[in-house]
């Protein structure tokens, strides 16, 4: 089917998790449409070819949905990513007194970091589409052995039909997206949550990275008061304090929405050791530089 959303312009986080979820939201719902279509017809009569024309344009549906995420992931990494990164950097070199140029070290980072964006959108999407998929099986593996038994007892073939439909409707719902842990989330909700996260390191990484090429080792966190530093409820508080590049480059974000960012702190060169002698580093809470 043909892309009919407009390309994606690379702009605030905000807006263009929107606009993803917007797209793959869509793609689903058209996908939930032709299930309702399948549905319906196999009620009203599953043994006629034109339940199972519309069965084969469900599965159409599911190959526009795959073609949807690849189309919209790829846009988003090859357009938004770089535009995050380089703000990230920009934002650190200023803060230092120098600039960002497109060195190799930073084009490496960055074609790591959108292979694996990338990958991810693909990895959560495949869970929509297993669902999908087994809702296509049922209904064909229903057509097959159920139907010729419709009739039997005593229940016409017609009231047999629409229960069997009925069955099929509520054992396959793709309201949610059921992953294998068990979790139920609306496409729209994973699809903005999956982007504004992959957002959120791509300028944390464009921060630390041009920190880190000018020889910083710490940097400040800015956070939400209450986020934890390895997720939202870690009792080990985020915000204000310092941590090493390297730290800070292993926890970009602590959860899908996470607002954190940082700060370059060149006047911070040697790590605090901790008062009970161990010298491996101890955050602080960081004095407003200067």
């Amino acid at each position: 089917m043909p892309y009919e959303w407009p390309p994606l312009i690379p702009g605030d986080p905000d807006e263009i998790a929107r606009r993803v979820a917007a797209v793959l939201e869509d793609a689903w719902q058209r996908l939930e449409a032709k299930q309702r279509e399948v549905i319906a017809k196999f009620a009203d009569n599953p043994r006629t070819p034109y339940t199972l024309a519309t069965l084969e344009e469900f599965k159409q549906a599911i190959r526009d949905f795959r073609q949807r995420v690849d189309q919209e992931a790829r846009q988003f990494v090859q357009r938004q990513l770089p535009h995050l990164y380089e703000e990230g950097g920009r934002t650190a070199a200023e803060a230092l007194g120098v600039t960002f140029t497109w060195t190799t070290f930073h084009r490496d980072a960055l074609q790591s970091l959108a292979a694996d964006s990338y990958a991810d959108f693909l990895r959560r999407s495949e869970e929509a589409e297993r669902m999908a998929s087994q809702f296509y099986r049922a209904v064909r593996q229903a057509a097959r052995r159920e139907v010729p038994l419709l009739a039997a007892g005593n229940m016409t073939a017609k009231r047999a039909a629409k229960n069997l439909a009925n069955r099929l409707a509520a054992k396959h719902k793709l309201t949610h997206v059921i992953y294998r842990n068990g979790a139920r989330v609306p496409v729209r909700a994973w699809a903005e949550a999956a982007t504004l996260a992959k957002s959120a390191v791509a300028y944390n990484a464009g921060t630390l990275n041009r920190s880190r090429q000018a020889g910083v080792s710490f940097v400040e966190v800015f956070d939400g008061s209450d986020c934890g530093w390895t997720s939202h409820q870690d009792a080990d508080k985020a915000a204000g304090t310092l941590r090493a590049v390297e730290d800070a480059a292993e926890w970009p974000i602590s959860h899908p929405r996470c607002r954190r960012a940082f700060g370059p702190r060149p006047d911070v060169q040697l790590p605090r050791q901790r008062s009970d002698g161990d010298k491996r580093s101890e955050h602080a809470y960081a004095p407003p530089a200067t």
